[in-house]
């Protein structure tokens, strides 16, 4: 039987369930109501790190990962910034024929008729192959800012990356532990991949050195696509506190 199984979140998209993002884009939206103090900022450091919550989801195969999320910049100037962004996390789905490609779709789909001709399988049995997933994103880049308000710091940014995943199967029966160990001998499937999107968000100012940041990413990518049919969006949520430094680029 040829490999016909992946992490399932290497087809699908990566973005938040209904009820976190959505409490996301009310606080990002509370923030830019209530900024209220306008001028240029006096103060804005050199370098600047961030760390904070982040979660991922994949809706097309229901995926979500929470976990955490770091950043780390040098600024040019107050507009312009340079930094490396990092993130990890965790999740569970599951597997399904639909997720793999019409080739591995029509071979696994003859031998489990065969199965069920010779009587091992009913003929209603469905294969669904639990996973746990491990996610991590690695970009560099600039970032452009935008300080018209003292209280809080518009930024947008190109998203250019690698996105490694690891998938680790939990078969429920003899036939799913057949497909599992042909598909993954060492008990789990590893891959890496480019990306490519935008992100952006908004720091809420609470001090001169510190800050929150609420920000999003839209990412696309096509993890295991020896194996699964499609390619996804991957969508990243993320929240924590900031911090800045050093010498005042706003001069």
């Amino acid at each position: 039987m040829k490999k016909f199984m992946q992490h399932p979140s290497s087809s699908s998209q990566v973005a938040v369930g209904t009820t976190r993002p959505t409490r996301l884009l009310l606080l990002a939206s509370m923030a830019l109501v209530c900024v209220s103090a306008f001028g240029q900022q006096s103060y804005v450091g050199r370098y600047d790190v961030y760390a904070g919550f982040m979660y991922l989801n994949s809706p097309h195969i229901s995926l979500g990962e929470p976990g955490f999320h770091l950043q780390v910049g040098v600024r040019p100037t107050n507009w312009y910034s340079l930094g490396f962004d990092y993130s990890i996390g965790t999740g569970d789905t599951a597997l399904t024929p639909k997720l793999l490609t019409t080739a591995l779709q029509t071979q696994l789909g003859g031998e489990l008729g065969q199965l069920v001709a010779a009587g091992k399988i009913p003929a209603s049995y469905a294969l669904k192959v639990p996973i746990s997933s491990q996610t991590q994103t690695f970009s560099a880049g600039p970032q452009l800012s935008y300080r018209h308000f003292k209280a809080a710091t518009l930024f947008v940014r190109p998203d250019l990356g690698a996105m490694r995943e690891v998938a680790t199967p939990h078969p429920t029966d003899a036939i799913s532990t057949l497909v599992v160990t042909q598909l993954a001998p060492t008990g789990r499937k590893l891959d890496w991949v480019a990306f490519y999107g935008f992100g952006g968000g908004v720091d809420i100012n609470i001090g001169k050195h510190y800050s929150v940041r609420i920000q999003a990413d839209l990412v696309h990518d096509h993890l295991f696509n020896d194996l699964l049919k499609d390619s996804r969006n991957t969508v990243r949520f993320a929240i924590g506190p900031g911090a800045q430094w050093g010498k005042n680029v706003a001069k």
